[in-house]
């Protein structure tokens, strides 16, 4: 299939910095939704014991559920309505689910006392709202991600080559992650301790939010954005082949289902195991210090164990850059051991810190089998980039898993040996699941 975009001469910095911007967004608010856990579960489920930690983690659960169901939406608009009116209709989805987010929280002040019985823990009505929030936003996350990769790569920014405008745009996305837990805890509950919130402080942030993603979204319909000819549609004739039929493909789904399972387990379970350990009175201290404030903020050690796991994948992403003479499946190998041994250390000392030192590794597990899972599929390329989207299911699949057993042991320790099965299976995948069967990519 020939591909032909749209080229403008002298396309301006404006239209990319915007496409840069929305995907900053979308690691931030992505973040921003987990790190809601321990604040939820202090401002909306104080009165939630036996299913507590499942509750909580049903937040990430219903976002990634946004992915499972309506990622293939956003090929449908595609080829209907074209990059740009997808682009803005996942916007005004994101917009939508943050007015939940801001409704849930009117809810809960003014009708708390309406709350539905789940055996013998009483749940306001607002916690499902903000399930519904949590759930837009999980679906406009799937949307633009699915839009903003060809944009970036088609937008000719002079001086820039498509690889490098990629990189700027991943980095910027990681940025937002791991800035995200010190805006919850210092801006939206303005430096209150996790234990002292409540849920009037997630009104007024959150339709601040939403105008400024409003305001985003008037920006954008009005800029001139490259669209990319030939590709709204494929000609399903010319490929015979079934996307599942590469085993080498199938497995590296499989693969990335359980690598973005550990990523967000991690990345928004932690706040609730240190919440745990400061509860128990076990202790959690940062050089000796078991309170962080800066500028007069309180801003938390759980928001500090967050951020250090979501500055790891950033700083590992920049960090593994140089290293492109190793091979992914070599890279893959290395890392998925590393972090299998920090993640037993990290069980058997009950140490936090040690555990988000794993984000340096699980910096590059995408890239690595993402670029071994279409290796040799030529024009099923695409295709097979669609289906991956499938796979982020696993960031809500493993963080209510955790929570579930959390609830049935006790404690969130041992918890943690979810994440190393997931470990074990990339491991295996770099072992012998890459391999390419010669029958699967004959006559390709």
């Amino acid at each position: 299939m020939n591909t032909q975009v749209n080229k403008n001469t002298g396309n301006s910095l404006g239209p990319f910095a915007v496409l840069t911007f929305i995907y900053f967004i979308v690691g931030f608010l992505t973040t921003v939704n987990g790190q809601f856990q321990a604040p939820l579960t202090v401002a909306f489920l104080s009165e939630a014991v036996e299913l507590k930690n499942t509750l909580t983690t049903m937040i990430s659960f219903f976002f990634f559920l946004g992915y499972l169901l309506n990622g293939t939406l956003g090929g449908k608009w595609i080829n209907k309505v074209g990059y740009k009116n997808t682009l803005l209709r996942a916007l005004t989805v994101m917009v939508s689910g943050l007015i939940m987010y801001s409704l849930s929280s009117w809810i809960v002040v003014n009708y708390g006392e309406v709350k539905l019985s789940i055996g013998t823990d009483s749940i306001p009505y607002g916690y499902f709202v903000f399930l519904l929030g949590s759930y837009l936003m999980g679906t406009s996350a799937a949307l633009l991600q699915v839009v903003i990769n060809p944009y970036i790569s088609a937008y000719e920014l002079p001086g820039t080559q498509p690889v490098q405008r990629m990189n700027i745009v991943c980095a910027i996305n990681s940025l937002g992650t791991t800035i995200a837990p010190f805006f919850v805890t210092g801006v939206i509950f303005a430096g209150v301790s996790l234990s002292n919130v409540t849920p009037d402080q997630l009104m007024i942030p959150f339709l601040l939010i939403g105008l400024c993603m409003l305001v985003t979204t008037v920006v954008t319909s009005r800029l001139n954005l490259p669209d990319i000819q030939g590709t709204r549609s494929s000609d399903a004739s010319s490929q015979t082949k079934s996307i599942w039929s590469f085993r080498h493909l199938t497995l590296g789904v499989i693969a990335i289902f359980f690598y973005v399972g550990t990523e967000v387990s991690v990345g928004v379970n932690v706040n609730l195991h240190a919440m745990e350990l400061i509860e128990s009175g076990a202790g959690l201290s940062f050089f000796g210090k078991e309170r962080l404030v800066i500028g007069g903020l309180d801003l938390g050690i759980p928001a500090l164990l967050a951020t250090l796991y979501w500055g790891g994948l950033m700083v590992g992403r920049l960090f593994f850059s140089f290293f492109n003479w190793i091979s992914p499946r070599i890279l893959l190998a290395g890392t998925t051991v590393v972090a299998s041994v920090i993640i037993i250390l990290s069980m058997i000392t009950n140490n936090l810190w040690l555990l988000v030192s794993v984000g340096l590794c699980h910096s590059v597990m995408w890239s690595c089998i993402f670029t071994l899972a279409v290796r040799g599929l030529k024009e099923y390329t695409s295709k097979a980039s669609g289906v991956f989207m499938m796979g982020v299911f696993g960031g809500a699949v493993f963080p209510v898993l955790q929570g579930v057993f959390t609830d049935i042991l006790g404690s969130w320790q041992w918890t943690w040996t979810l994440a190393l099965v997931c470990e074990l299976v990339m491991l295996s995948y770099a072992l012998w699941g890459y391999k390419i069967r010669e029958k699967d990519i004959e006559n390709l």
